[in-house]
């Protein structure tokens, strides 16, 4: 299959069957060069299948794919001196330091001069954050170090793609926010393509998304225009008081198109949808401050986030095998 120079990654009908199980049905994907792609979908939406087939580590079913323009299953060993990867639960020497343990990786890769081997391992260290820790035993490091010597690991033969599966899933959110950081450092060396099921990441670092749910491709896209194609626009509002008179008088409104009320320990949460903005913002506040026996609290408009959109695609349903 003939490759877009734009494109890292190309699919068409890509699929796996796993005895009766269908595990990934024909799936298109598009990876552009030097972009961040958040590869979402609930566990066993088969994002992990994906990352096999991708890598030669399993065999499809139907259709075809290509990394960098080889065949994923004539070519697999030329994609894998190409790109380094990150398992979702990597495994280490735990007597091992991280400088002896790139030392090693790099060993495969790698045969010139000592000093340009260890001058590329500092220079990884450093792009990982771990210059205090790169002398001690790999047995005393957190989760987070664990995986961001990990992305080291897979990043010190300086690939052209890196390929994390699940890379902050198991961390606390400050290990997750070291991982995401390196991520975005790493951005302007190789292209990143990323799985995981965490909304929140995906939404702060990804440049495009492609959300899988049982092994079909339901979106792909820029993220922003994923979310913007979201047209729904919603309105949150919180009140004190008796709000008898007020909600049909915000139901009536004719660029109103649903109300939903909550009650909090004495507050009123609203979440109202309009079809014109501007009408509600122009109008709302002013109905709700003016209506007798209604203090108003809290206004404002809510951002449509991934979550939402998320879950209109996937429908909640998040079992499953990978």
């Amino acid at each position: 299959m003939k490759m877009n120079d734009h494109l890292v990654i190309e699919t068409h009908g890509l699929s796996k069957t796993y005895k009766n199980v269908q595990a990934l049905k024909a799936l298109d994907l598009k990876v552009a060069r030097h972009s961040i792609f958040g590869f979402l979908g609930p566990n066993g939406a088969g994002k992990t299948t994906t990352i096999k087939l991708l890598l030669g580590l399993a065999q499809p079913t139907g259709g075809m794919g290509s990394v960098f323009g080889y065949d994923i299953q004539r070519q697999s060993v030329e994609i894998r001196q190409r790109v380094g990867c990150l398992a979702q639960d990597p495994r280490y020497y735990e007597r091992m330091t991280a400088r002896d343990t790139l030392r090693f990786t790099l060993g495969f890769f790698f045969s010139g001069p000592k000093s340009k081997l260890e001058d590329r391992i500092e220079e990884t260290i450093q792009l990982v954050g771990l210059e205090g820790k790169a002398d001690r035993p790999i047995r005393g490091f957190s989760g987070g170090e664990r995986q961001r010597l990990g992305i080291a690991q897979a990043q010190v033969n300086y690939p052209d793609l890196l390929v994390l599966d699940e890379p902050a899933a198991s961390l606390d959110p400050m290990g997750r926010h070291d991982v995401l950081e390196v991520m975005e450092r790493l951005r302007k060396y190789t292209t990143i393509f990323y799985s995981t099921h965490i909304l929140d990441d995906v939404q702060r670092v990804s440049d495009t998304v492609c959300i899988l749910n049982h092994g079909e491709l339901v979106a792909q896209a820029p993220i922003r225009e994923l979310l913007e194609d979201d047209r729904r626009v919603v309105f949150q509002l919180q009140t004190r008081g008796d709000t008898r008179h007020l909600r049909p008088l915000i139901a009536g409104q004719p660029w109103v198109t649903a109300v939903q009320v909550g009650q909090t320990n004495g507050r009123t949460d609203w979440q109202i949808s309009v079809s014109d903005p501007n009408a509600a913002e122009n109008q709302l506040l002013d109905l709700a401050m003016t209506c007798p026996g209604v203090k108003v609290t809290s206004y404002g408009q809510s951002k449509i986030d991934l979550e939402e959109v998320f879950i209109k695609l996937v429908g909640g349903n998040s079992h499953g095998e990978q």
